[in-house]
Parts: structure tokens; C-alpha cells; sequence
């Protein structure tokens, strides 16, 4: 016996589809976007860097090996490149979409801002991260996704209300990275694993606190 589907349901199924992918996938690209051109970037440019951002959160960049006589550089601890890395061993690295894209376009930016107020603002906003963050043992530092980029925002208002965008985005990239993982490389204890700087549990606040930074400045 076969049974046929009326029109009507395959319609709103995939009118249902359309929805979805309006909201999970065009609307993010576009707010990326237009954020992105708020700092500045050509069209071209924002494209690129989204790009950036996307394939390089999957890409960690050994730094350093944790030893009992302290941290050694991770390409003579190994004796080159790593291509995998050992389960035993603790291992400082550093994520390129979450932290070396983001710090290139904190570089673009600082011109822009003043020092003290981005200063105060970066100050506060990595001590409030470093408050908030969470070692997780083989996974890293985790970190609530939206409260940086919500802090970087009121101190940009707080601290440079004419001039937002490069206090917001910078105060809020910067803290995260230095208050959420460069105060916690300490906290390590024998964990072994990977420790990616601006990668596990801290892309998303970093990722977001340039979205809504330029957003909502």
C-alpha cells in the first residue's frame, strides 16, 4: 500500500527549512558582517577574516611544553613540528581563529582608541574573565560565552561613550585572553593535554565579544 504526503504538509516542511536556515546560517553571516565593516573592514576583508576565524579555530599552534623544570619551547621539547599531540604531556598552544586573528585586528584597532580609557577597560574586563573562568581538566579554560562581550560593551559606554567600537571590541578580546587564559597557564596543575590559548571553552566569548562589541557600541 502506498501512502502519499498531501502538498500542503511538504510545503510547510520546507518553508520550515528556509526558516531555519535563514536564522541558523544567513542571519549570523550577515551580523558577522556588518560588524565586522562597523570596525572598518572592506566587505572583502570581513569575508576573509570570518573565514579566518572559522578554519583557524580548528587550528592550535604548539608553544610551549610543560615540564617539572618549568615551561620549554614546544619545537625543541619535540625536536620539530608537532603533528600530534601526546596524551602525556601538557602542551601551551595558541588558536589561530581565537586568538591571532582577533589580536591582528586589536592591532588594526588600538590607533583608534585612546590609552587610558581602553587601558582601564582591558584591566577590568580580564579580571572579571579571570573571575569567571573555569580550568577543566582536558579541555581547558571554559568560559560563559556571553558575559565578555556584555562587559566590554557597558565599559566601552562607561569609559569612552564618543568612541565604543575600539575600546568594546579590543577591552573585550584582550580580557578574555589575558584574565580567562594567561592567568590560568598557573592553575595547569599535572593536567595533561593540550591547553589552546583562544581555542576550547574561550573561542565562543571571543568569537561573540567582536560580534556584539561592534554591534551594540
Amino acid at each position: 500500500m502506498i501512502f502519499f504526503v498531501p502538498l500542503s504538509i511538504l510545503l510547510v516542511f520546507l518553508f520550515f527549512l528556509i526558516l531555519l536556515f535563514l536564522f541558523l546560517v544567513v542571519l549570523p553571516i550577515q551580523a558577522v558582517r556588518i560588524a565586522l565593516e562597523k570596525i572598518g573592514l572592506s566587505p572583502a576583508v570581513a569575508f576573509f577574516v570570518l573565514l579566518a576565524s572559522l578554519v583557524g579555530s580548528f587550528i592550535n599552534i604548539p608553544l610551549a611544553v610543560k615540564t617539572p623544570d618549568g615551561f620549554v619551547p614546544a619545537f625543541s621539547y619535540f625536536g620539530g613540528f608537532l603533528t600530534d599531540v601526546p596524551h602525556d604531556v601538557s602542551v601551551i598552544a595558541i588558536n589561530v581563529g581565537g586568538a591571532i586573528v582577533p589580536l591582528c585586528l586589536c592591532l588594526y584597532l588600538i590607533p583608534k582608541a585612546r590609552f587610558l580609557p581602553l587601558f582601564f577597560a582591558t584591566i577590568i574586563s580580564a579580571l572579571i574573565c579571570h573571575k569567571l573562568a573555569k580550568v577543566v581538566p582536558g579541555i581547558g579554560v571554559q568560559l560563559p560565552a556571553f558575559i565578555p562581550p556584555i562587559v566590554a560593551v557597558f565599559l566601552a559606554f562607561l569609559f569612552s561613550p564618543g568612541n565604543k567600537i575600539p575600546v568594546a571590541y579590543i577591552s573585550g578580546v584582550c580580557g578574555v585572553l589575558i584574565g580567562a587564559d594567561l592567568m590560568n597557564l598557573g592553575n595547569l596543575g599535572d593536567f595533561a593535554g593540550m591547553m589552546s590559548i583562544g581555542g576550547a571553552g574561550v573561542y565562543d566569548g571571543i568569537f561573540l565579544v567582536g560580534i556584539i562589541s561592534a554591534l551594540l557600541a
